[in-house]
């Protein structure tokens, strides 16, 4: 057995309780890892792999970090999904008996990361925490460290469910217990979160004053989660508030699949923000409002009351030309106040951050004051629920300095006039460098030394330096040798070593106290982190109504309209995203018309014309006029919608092994599911994926089902021109479609919707468009001329239909067939069907009759 040195047991100790993280293991100036650890953080780091002897036989592999720049190694590891425990010295080594002390000060995982240069300031990093309430249901909390903000709500769906809401609300990290990870391990390394285990609830006597919004179902993952941040970070958990709880009704709800087809915060193709409805949106100028934005983009109200008080303030600052610029500017000068406040009760807010803190501060004073003066109801309403915290401004005004130093030991921190006893010791260590400057000039002129110069280092303090060629013109009664130079000699005298005492003492002891009073006042403001909260929120809002009123006159947004019913009515709608990347020319926009009788559009057309840029449009139109902006159209009266489904693009998930089909199918069953009257759906292409006769018969089915059973407002686009029959069927179906028109053999897109049924699909011509091979097209052209003369009484006959009708022609009598009593109704049936007549909708259904006759 290896016997190693007591440094390296410690290590080991240590080491043991955190296995599933790189211990950052305090040596000096340095953090240095060991063993396993060592290894693949060289590899991560890309930095020197090297020994260290440890009392063994061989060398402990072993590298590190510098700890002052240690903060970019750790966010590197942290970003592949690590969890880095920092171990400090907790005991000065100069005091130390034996081995130096020490303990992980805090566990720093990729939920936790509350500071660093890749952290998006306009974005939240949430770590959640998952507790299985049944089967298909999980209570989810979740909360960002850094700045308190919790919430708490019920997910439906099962696993699939919850790692939709994971992946919506891009928390990276997710605590679960030891059981529930071994159900969800392999998921969660698929889609990259991090899964932690915490077994313990916080005790309720603590918790308590975090669970008192949350139904019973939900406080148990909020517990979980809040052992499982105490633990790692060891510090104050002051400034997280009390988790907010989510219900279902209070908000639109959109679902991942929809957020992700709508691209509302992420581009499809290219996985930023570019191309996104938060890309048009966003004119915020500080890092709250663009948190509050993301927060309104996930979840746009549903309640008619809330949604147009938002709009009548915006209404309120679009007219206030001249006081919304000058409330932006005054909110550029505010900093990250969330962010600051929970940097305060962690403890690790340094004297900037606090100069920080006060010229946030300043502003606010100002911001009240412009909003009373606009004499609009709304932005009165929105002053007089403003604390501008003068208390607070004023306490930092009088402790901090203008301009304080990163390091709160360096000094220069406290302004003068906080502290009597701190002004003193200055006032002995400044004077007694002025003492200094002039003993050296009066020694200069006693001794007549031009070249003699007091100095200072921390080893010998303070000395009189003379050349070795004037040492014949000292008082040797007076100078007392301290130290030799090659070409000097340095001295020391009863007045300045005294002086030197009184020196270095006030220095020492000014930057003790100095310190001591920056914590203490540091504990202080800890009691004012909820008011700077509830500052924060109000001064992000504004930000968000600042910048909804911004864009909302760039781009010429028409305020919605509410109203109780069902029918939703836009003229003139503009896709804005689109629109924005045309850069307003040759956009056309169109209007989406759905009454109480006509609720759902069946929208054909060629591809390339804009049937899925038009239902998007639709959706992202109702989305922002719920978050309480305007909206990209000349005007727009909307129901409250409770949820919105979509089903555009083709995509598959190879992750777990589903097709572009049964992706599609999942998507479409989940909206199916849970849709109500209140909905919105939109289904772009249903049943592309499979057999034109199966792919017809889905979509019809799914038509069908929501026309009777659910009546949600839908929009269904489709290639299949058959299914526009079904306007007869279906009482509150209309037919619209994207208009083309041919010229000189070409296609030319009018992307005007007008009502009823397209009369082709010019898939040939895209084709063209498209630069195909000519000898393609030309061969394309003529088998589409052979398929479309195939007709009988105007209905088109695939040749998978004739060759279906061909099994049940009679054979030669000369052979006798038995045939069953089902097999003799079947061609009973087929005698008597008129098929001639028939549309291809009703010959497949009587095909499928048939067929389910014939498997009975």
């Amino acid at each position: 057995m290896t016997t190693y040195t007591p440094m390296m047991q410690q290590y080991l100790t240590i080491k043991a309780e955190y296995e599933d993280a790189f211990l950052f293991f305090r040596l000096g100036d340095f953090y240095e890892m060991f063993f396993e650890d060592a290894i693949k953080a060289s590899q991560i780091l890309e930095i020197t792999l090297t020994g260290r002897d440890a009392g063994g036989e061989e060398r402990v592999p072993m590298c590190g970090v510098p700890y002052h720049s240690a903060q970019s190694y750790i966010e590197t590891l942290v970003s592949k999904g690590y969890k880095v425990a920092i171990c400090e010295q907790v005991e000065d080594p100069k005091q130390a008996k034996g081995v130096v002390k020490r303990e992980v000060i805090q566990v720093i995982t990729p939920g936790t990361l509350v500071e660093g240069k890749t952290i998006d300031n306009k974005s939240n990093i949430f770590i959640g925490c998952a507790e299985r309430l049944s089967e298909q249901e999980f209570a989810l909390a979740y909360l960002d460290v850094s700045t308190g903000e919790g919430n708490s709500f019920i997910v439906e769906g099962g696993i699939k469910g919850l790692f939709q809401q994971l992946q919506a609300y891009n928390i990276r990290e997710l605590v679960v217990t030891e059981e529930l990870k071994l159900v969800l391990q392999e998921q969660a390394a698929n889609l990259g979160i991090v899964l932690s285990i915490e077994n313990e609830e916080m005790e309720e006597g603590k918790a308590s004053k975090y669970l008192i919004h949350l139904p019973k179902k939900c406080c148990g993952a909020a517990k979980y989660l809040l052992q499982y941040i105490e633990k790692t970070q060891m510090r104050s958990l002051s400034h997280i508030k009390p988790f907010a709880y989510t219900e279902s009704k209070q908000y639109l709800q959109i679902d991942a699949n929809s957020k992700r087809n709508l691209e509302l915060l992420q581009s499809i193709r290219g996985k930023d923000q570019k191309g996104t409805l938060l890309w048009i949106l966003d004119e915020t100028v500080t890092a709250m409002g663009g948190r509050k934005l993301k927060q309104w983009l996930h979840q746009p109200l549903a309640n008619r009351t809330l949604i147009e008080e938002r709009l009548n303030t915006v209404t309120d600052l679009i007219d206030e030309f001249f006081l919304r610029d000058e409330l932006r500017e005054l909110l550029r000068k505010v900093y990250d106040l969330e962010r600051l406040a929970g940097r305060v009760a962690f403890g690790n807010v340094g004297g900037r951050d606090l100069a920080q803190l006060r010229e946030s501060l300043r502003q606010v004073p100002a911001i009240k004051e412009k909003l009373l003066e606009s004499n609009k109801e709304m932005l009165i309403n929105l002053a007089n629920k403003i604390d501008a915290c003068e208390d607070i401004e004023d306490l930092l005004s009088k402790a901090i300095t203008d301009h304080p130093p990163i390091a709160i030991k360096e000094g220069d921190v406290i302004r003068e006039g906080y502290s009597k006893e701190l002004d003193e010791l200055r006032y002995i260590a400044r004077n007694g460098k002025d003492w200094i400057a002039q003993l050296e000039q009066k020694e200069r002129e006693r001794t007549g030394i031009k070249n003699l110069k007091i100095g200072f280092n921390r080893v010998f303090g303070y000395y009189i330096e003379v050349t070795k060629s004037n040492l014949t013109n000292i008082d040797s009664s007076r100078y007392l040798r301290k130290q030799t130079l090659a070409n000097a000699e340095r001295f020391i005298t009863e007045e300045l070593k005294e002086k030197e005492t009184q020196i270095l003492h006030a220095e020492e002891q000014s930057l003790a106290l100095e310190y001591e009073l920056f914590v203490k006042l540091r504990e202080q403001l800890k009691e004012y982190i909820p008011r700077v909260q509830q500052l924060a929120s109000l001064i992000s809002e504004l930000d968000v109504y600042l910048s909804f009123a911004v864009v909302s006159e760039k781009y010429q947004f028409t305020k919605p309209k509410f109203h109780d019913g069902k029918s939703l009515k836009i003229l003139g709608g503009r896709h804005p995203v689109v629109e924005k990347m045309l850069n307003k020319q040759g956009y056309v926009p169109n209007d989406c018309v759905l009454t109480e009788e006509k609720n759902m559009m069946l929208i054909t057309g060629p591809n390339m014309s804009g049937k899925s840029t038009y239902m998007r449009q639709v959706a992202l139109i109702v989305i922002m006029a719920q978050m309480g902006c305007y909206v990209p159209c000349d005007e727009a009266e909307l129901p409250i919608t409770d949820q919105i489904f979509t089903r555009i693009g083709a995509a598959d998930d190879l992750a777990s092994g589903q097709s572009t089909f049964m992706v599609e199918m999942l998507e479409s069953q989940n909206a199916i599911t849970n849709a109500t009257e209140r909905s919105l759906l939109l289904f772009d292409e249903i049943g592309r994926g499979t057999s034109t006769y199966d792919g017809m018969a889905l979509a019809q089915a799914m038509m069908e089902y929501i026309h009777d059973h659910i009546g949600a407002n839908t929009l269904f686009s489709t290639h299949y021109h058959e299914l526009t029959a079904l306007e007869e069927e279906l009482q509150r179906l209309q037919n619209v479609h994207v208009s083309a028109v041919e010229k000189h053999g070409n296609v030319v897109f009018l992307h005007k919707v007008k009502k009823g049924a397209a009369d082709k699909s010019y898939g040939v011509h895209v084709a063209k468009l498209a630069n195909m091979p000519q000898e393609i097209i030309d061969r394309a052209q003529t088998l589409l001329e052979q398929f479309e003369s195939q007709q009988v009484g105007g209905a088109k006959q695939e040749k998978e239909e004739v060759f279906q009708l061909s099994l049940f022609e009679e054979e030669p009598k000369q052979e006798k067939i038995s045939l069953n009593s089902n097999e003799q109704e079947v061609i009973k049936a087929l005698q008597k069907a008129d098929i001639v007549s028939m549309t291809p909708i009703e010959a497949m259904n009587l095909l499928y009759q048939l067929q389910q006759s014939l498997k009975n």
